[in-house]
């Protein structure tokens, strides 16, 4: 898999970048519904964590393949992953904790082809252009500098960008260098809160019923 994907400017449409879903369906069709998402000239991007803890995961796993939406990989797609592959002990029951029932509602055979499948357009991270800007999507950590991962340089810390706190539980307010605004999830916030030039839009969508979706000029804009 690809460490990053770049997009272009959308000359057609608006661009919009969504929080963690974790199965709520729903809301998200609710949330696009309120700023008359056009999925025909418009783009959402999301920050990961699209399973477990909802009871829709695998409709929104399904989101992957979705024409009009760009995700990138979260912690909770790669529990699902490594506990599929492994089908049963430390993995699986670890998966299960963390919010992993909603596969009993499925076929297991039918989860796994689709995580796989869904796991080919999730890459690590996303760069997209905006207005002659530039705005990174990444699921936890960004790096100190984005050009570790525009040179999709072999070091970056793949784990990190997928699990890391280290910005949030420090309270970090230093920019990341080389990039605009950097857009993550991963940590619930009870509103989007900046650090320096990262956007947290995680705010519990499957425990507090908000789901946070923000257009892009508005991330440029704080």
């Amino acid at each position: 898999m690809e460490l990053i994907t770049k997009h272009e400017e959308n000359t057609s449409g608006r661009d919009f970048f969504v929080g963690d879903i974790h199965g709520q369906y729903g809301l998200l069709m609710q949330a696009m519904a309120r700023v008359e998402f056009d999925k025909s000239r418009d783009r959402l991007f999301s920050v990961g964590d699209l399973v477990d803890r909802g009871t829709a995961s695998f409709e929104c796993l399904s989101l992957a393949f979705a024409p009009w939406f760009y995700g990138v990989r979260g912690n909770h797609e790669m529990l699902a992953h490594a506990a599929l592959n492994e089908g049963s002990g430390r993995a699986w029951d670890l998966w299960q904790i963390n919010g992993g029932s909603w596969v009993y509602l499925h076929n297991v055979h039918e989860v796994r082809t689709l995580l796989d499948g869904a796991l080919e357009h999730l890459p690590y991270a996303r760069m997209v252009e905006v207005d002659g800007k530039h705005i990174g999507v990444v699921h936890a950590d960004p790096p100190q500098n984005w050009e570790s991962l525009a040179r999709e340089d072999p070091s970056a810390d793949r784990h990190a960008l997928v699990w890391g706190r280290t910005r949030i539980s420090e309270m970090d307010r230093t920019p990341v260098a080389g990039i605009d605004a950097v857009v993550v999830g991963h940590t619930i916030v009870e509103q989007p809160t900046s650090l320096g030039n990262v956007l947290y839009i995680d705010t519990g969508a499957c425990h507090s019923g908000w789901l946070t979706l923000i257009e892009a000029r508005e991330v440029l804009a704080r």
